[in-house]
């Protein structure tokens, strides 16, 4: 299983898939060791673990003083998901109001977009409607929203239910767990869970790899030489970079 820990300022906005210089981020050396590309977003309040998720999914670490993040981060991982080798492309958002109009542009063909909320800080979990109705009118319909209750380790200080932030997700039609970014319990799970819904979605056709906004890559059939055949290499017209 390969994890990269590449993380950087991200400078490119949501126009990702469009733009004529994303084959040289998302493509490694040939041979390709991953069948897919998937993109995520992670998303919620300033301060709930987002960036410490992030940092404990790619390099299984916990950051005991992780910074604020400003804008937006970058990290990558490959995943196997029923026996296909899926490359994680994970966007982590800043939490703060004075962020969210830049961040918005994310949002934007994110096949999966992770929600979190901090179990010790009750406002954070009041803010997820609001964080819901962004992530459902800027992404695609079939993007895989998953609720995490992050800093599960913190039990005493404990201020949102299990049963209440459940019910939440249930009446959304969301994936839920809680998680903590610090042991790294069901970090892993609520990456992979997300990975299998959208997997799933591609198989049953509910999820169309043509559309842009998709957030799904399938990979190259063939490389020539290490670089990929003109004929499957984006087009490169409406690029806005």
């Amino acid at each position: 299983m390969g994890v990269y820990g590449d993380r950087l300022t991200a400078a490119l906005g949501g126009n990702w898939r469009n733009c004529k210089f994303w084959p040289w981020i998302t493509m490694t050396a040939a041979p390709y060791n991953y069948s897919y590309i998937f993109k995520y977003i992670i998303i919620g309040d300033m301060g709930v673990g987002k960036s410490c998720l992030l940092h404990q999914f790619t390099e299984k670490k916990f950051m005991a003083d992780c910074p604020h993040t400003i804008g937006v981060e970058f990290g990558t991982r490959i995943m196997e998901v029923h026996g296909q080798k899926v490359k994680l492309q994970i966007w982590d958002t800043a939490g703060q109001e004075r962020f969210r109009a830049v961040t918005r542009s994310y949002y934007r063909g994110a096949a999966g977009a992770l929600m979190v909320y901090d179990i010790t800080r009750r406002s954070t979990y009041n803010h997820l409607s609001s964080w819901l109705t962004d992530a459902r009118n800027l992404t695609n319909p079939n993007t895989v929203i998953i609720l995490i209750g992050n800093k599960a380790d913190l039990e005493a200080q404990r201020d949102v239910t299990y049963e209440e932030a459940k019910q939440f997700a249930e009446e959304n039609g969301l994936l839920f767990l809680e998680a903590s970014a610090k042991t790294g319990e069901n970090v892993e799970e609520a990456f992979l869970e997300a990975a299998k819904r959208i997997y799933q979605n591609i198989q049953d056709g509910s999820l169309d790899l043509n559309a842009a906004e998709s957030g799904v890559q399938h990979k190259p059939s063939t490389l020539q030489g290490g670089r990929p055949n003109a004929d499957n290499q984006p087009a490169k017209e409406g690029c806005s970079c």
